[in-house]
């Protein structure tokens, strides 16, 4: 799922870290105005959370990845905007001590995973779970079902910016200057994976923390509630 290097033109990954300006700087209003001192840890552990469970990664075509993310996770019992800062700053640490994705497409591993993913799988658990009490099977199912809906959401954003490389930056001879494949390639690509294999990982990560959470510490929930 992390883009590396050079499969992006400078030009697309300024265009996506400016497209995250100010969705960073709405997340961290969020933060300042939602979340508590006490809550300041959990971020913290979010971060964390999202940052070891995406070093887990499965090799697929084209020169990408696929692995959970914990995103959506994170949406459901921190909020959507807290999920924002947690898993920017576990991208940002991959990119810059693990060269787990790209430093200058930073900006659209961010926009892909820390925004598209979390705000969609967000939405589909709400949706999903409806008025469910806490702990039932609807919500953990709901819960499943927005983790997986939100990683491929993810994959296909990221197919997208990968296809149309090709059709934007290419040589006086034609020769595409960075990603090579279009997007009759890079979709079917970056889909089957996560759509066969790296979807369902999501879904019973994301399923089953969400039990353990309900069980261990149902109050960290509250943080999750809309408007956060």
């Amino acid at each position: 799922m992390h883009i590396p290097e050079g499969y992006l033109s400078p030009s697309t990954c300024l265009t996506l870290t400016g497209a995250m300006l100010p969705v960073w700087y709405r997340a961290s209003a969020k933060a300042r105005a939602g979340i508590d001192a006490a809550r300041v840890p959990f971020l913290a552990m979010g971060a964390v959370f999202s940052f070891l469970i995406m070093m887990f990664n499965i090799p697929i075509p084209d020169g990408t990845t696929a692995h959970a993310a914990g995103g959506v996770l994170l949406a459901i019992v921190l909020g959507p905007w807290a999920a924002v800062i947690a898993v920017s700053v576990a991208l940002l640490i991959q990119a810059l001590l693990f060269g787990d994705g790209g430093v200058l497409s930073f900006g659209a591993n961010a926009l892909n995973l820390a925004f598209i993913m979390p705000f969609t799988g967000y939405y589909t658990y709400r949706l999903a779970a409806g008025h469910a009490p806490a702990g039932s099977a609807r919500r953990l199912f709901a819960a499943g079902l927005g983790g997986y809906v939100g990683l491929n959401v993810a994959a296909l954003a990221a197919a997208v910016q990968f296809g149309l490389q090709p059709l934007l930056f290419t040589a006086a001879d034609g020769t595409p200057l960075y990603c090579p494949y279009g997007l009759e390639v890079t979709i079917p690509a970056m889909l089957l994976p996560h759509l066969t294999l790296a979807g369902f990982a999501e879904a019973a990560v994301t399923a089953l923390a969400l039990k353990y959470v309900l069980k261990t510490s149902p109050e960290m929930l509250a943080a999750g509630q809309p408007g956060r």
